[in-house]
């Protein structure tokens, strides 16, 4: 479940960073990076695909995400999961069995949900790589490589596609070192729209006899 957090999280959170860079995928980056921070939101709509030719899986989940600063709610439907964080708590709600698990942002340094601890992941244990600029599904993108420097993450690199005419994130595939592929097709986003901070926050209210597991 770590892995699917972090890439729908990194995705829409990705940022410049001070890892070792080649200085075209550093340009490419920090491009991204300024364009993503001036928005006061971003919401987006998104296919998430697990693949596994070894296995032969392919699954995919449809699903939207809402970002306001540190804040977000993130909403896979076909899973059964939602997870709201207000940057101090995070909230994980699961349809199946209706229970929600609340902790502290922060609590788990391995937790990669919490933007916070993405963005200094990206700066300790990732080094990027510009791969080519390409040409999909119509639009011209640049192409560019995070490979890890350490064994830690269980991941052997992230291909991130960079709209050129936009330069904010179009997909990504985070291949993992058993096997699997993560990918995130971004299909619609809308920014700068006005969300309540209530948004962020889970009404145990609107989810009757939700069971609450509370790790805080």
């Amino acid at each position: 479940m770590k892995k699917i957090y972090f890439v729908i999280v990194s995705i829409l959170m990705f940022v410049a960073v001070s890892a070792q860079q080649d200085e075209k995928a550093k340009n490419i980056l920090d491009q991204v990076s300024k364009q993503t921070s001036s928005f006061q939101s971003i919401q987006a709509d998104f296919s998430f695909i697990l693949k596994n030719t070894e296995l032969g899986i392919n699954e995919k989940n449809d699903g939207s995400i809402i970002l306001k600063g540190k804040k977000y709610f993130i909403d896979l439907p076909d899973m059964g999961l939602k997870v709201f964080s207000n940057e101090k708590i995070r909230w994980n709600y699961m349809k199946n069995g209706n229970q929600v698990t609340v902790m502290n942002v922060g609590d788990d340094s391995e937790d990669l949900m919490d933007p916070a601890a993405l963005f200094s992941i990206y700066e300790k244990d990732f080094n990027s790589k510009f791969v080519k600029d390409s040409t999909v599904a119509g639009k011209a993108i640049h192409i560019v490589e995070l490979l890890p420097d350490n064994d830690a993450l269980d991941v052997s690199k992230i291909s991130v596609n960079v709209d050129k005419n936009t330069m904010m994130i179009q997909s990504a595939i985070l291949h993992s070192n058993d096997g699997n592929q993560y990918v995130i097709e971004i299909k619609n986003m809308v920014t700068n729209k006005n969300f309540p901070d209530s948004d962020f926050v889970f009404d145990a209210g609107k989810f009757p006899d939700v069971e609450v597991i509370d790790l805080r």
